[in-house]
């Protein structure tokens, strides 16, 4: 008897197709009779099947988070896009007007020295971050290595100048939902100059964002040259942050290019606008997170063929895990593969008590805007009495 390690994971390994194509086959009262010890095909049926099914390879699964596979859904997708067709018939927008902002990071392995700065300051920048660095760019910098709404404040005045948008000449910016992007002041600084910020849902800008579509893969991967180089032309010195503009500097006119950015746009369904660009496949990492289907379709069937009398079973019985090998069957059994392998529910997710979630919304509309500061409110006094409580304690 053959035994095979049971593996926790998404798809069929080549065992498990062996094994329930005989399940498949057993469904037959006659097969289920006679050859009961049948547990497997044989590694011949399988090189056969896949010769028959050219569609079919083995591949290697790509591995996700639960958070991503539970966010990429239909609900998510159309939210989105529904939004974004609000924004484009509202604005009357053309394609080089939707712009799209995200945050990348590139660090060396040593850690910078602490540097002498006002105290009680959150943050603080320094002219020689941008040593050598894009044309245009600015810099800003926080000890904690994330960005803060101060930043995201300092970013939208910069777009705003470089696009020239205004209320005349309105322009969309498209961004996740990182609590940075949450500001108040900058979205309110937005709306005043013409700018419609519009959100991605959580964890969807693997699939919607232009910039981790088709740029920033190649950026890394130029960055990571530019920095091979970067030591071969430096012997005996430690990469420093403030090399890394300029390092920077070399990768990027070389990964955002037009053509890079238009695919980024057309591959997401943003420009040209196509809210169908995600066929149903794309979606089916979600699955093991949806609720039953009130109307359920069968899509998916495989057909397994078996002998139609006694005659071919016994002419070709051995041996017996080969038996679905056999030539010139005419009877055809069709089954379901979730009747096969049904595929396993994710249990709930525990999540933070009080924590907000959030979904696609266009971020400058009032209503929107005016709900944020309501939040940020009530975190201020939260926060404000959390501080008061623990000076009494001491």
């Amino acid at each position: 008897m053959r035994t095979y390690k049971k593996k926790s994971q998404r798809g069929l390994t080549p065992p498990d197709v062996m094994l329930r194509a005989v399940r498949a086959v057993k469904i037959d009262h006659y097969i289920a009779k006679n050859f009961p010890k049948l547990e497997l095909a044989g590694a011949d049926w399988f090189s056969a099947f896949l010769k028959r099914n050219t569609t079919l390879s083995i591949r290697s699964p790509e591995a996700t988070s639960l958070s991503r596979t539970t966010s990429f859904n239909k609900t998510n997708g159309s939210a989105f896009f529904d939004n974004l067709q609000t924004v484009i018939n509202r604005l009357k927008c053309e394609p080089a007007d939707i712009w799209n902002m995200d945050e990348t990071g590139k660090t060396t392995v040593q850690k910078p020295d602490r540097v002498v700065a006002r105290r009680g300051a959150r943050q603080f920048g320094r002219d020689h971050f941008l040593k050598e660095g894009p044309p245009g760019s600015v810099d800003g910098a926080n000890p904690s290595g994330w960005m803060k709404e101060t930043h995201f404040l300092e970013y939208v005045k910069h777009f705003v100048r470089h696009t020239r948008a205004s209320v005349d000449r309105p322009t969309v910016l498209l961004l996740d939902n990182h609590d940075s992007h949450m500001s108040v002041e900058g979205l309110t600084y937005c709306e005043n100059n013409g700018v419609t910020v519009l959100s991605f849902p959580p964890h969807c800008s693997h699939k919607l964002q232009p910039l981790d579509r088709s740029v920033y893969g190649p950026l890394k991967k130029y960055v990571n040259s530019a920095c091979d180089a970067w030591m071969t032309n430096n012997p005996g010195r430690t990469m420093t942050i403030y090399d890394i503009p300029g390092i920077v500097a070399t990768a990027l006119p070389i990964a955002a290019i037009p053509n890079n950015i238009m695919a980024g746009f057309r591959i997401s369904g943003i420009s040209p606008f196509n809210r169908n660009i995600f066929p149903d496949s794309e979606f089916m990492a979600g699955y093991v997170t949806d609720r039953p289907d009130p109307n359920p379709e069968i899509i998916d069937d495989i057909s397994v063929e078996i002998p139609s009398t006694s005659a071919d079973i016994s002419r070709h019985a051995t041996p017996t895990d080969e038996i679905l090998n056999l030539p010139g069957c005419s009877k055809t059994i069709t089954v379901h593969l979730e009747h096969l392998k049904p595929l396993p529910k994710a249990v709930a997710r525990k999540t933070k008590q009080n924590r907000r979630k959030r979904k696609s919304a266009i971020l400058t509309d009032t209503l929107v805007k005016d709900e944020l500061e309501k939040e940020k409110s009530v975190k201020k006094i939260k926060n404000k009495g959390k501080k008061c409580n623990k000076i009494e304690t001491v």
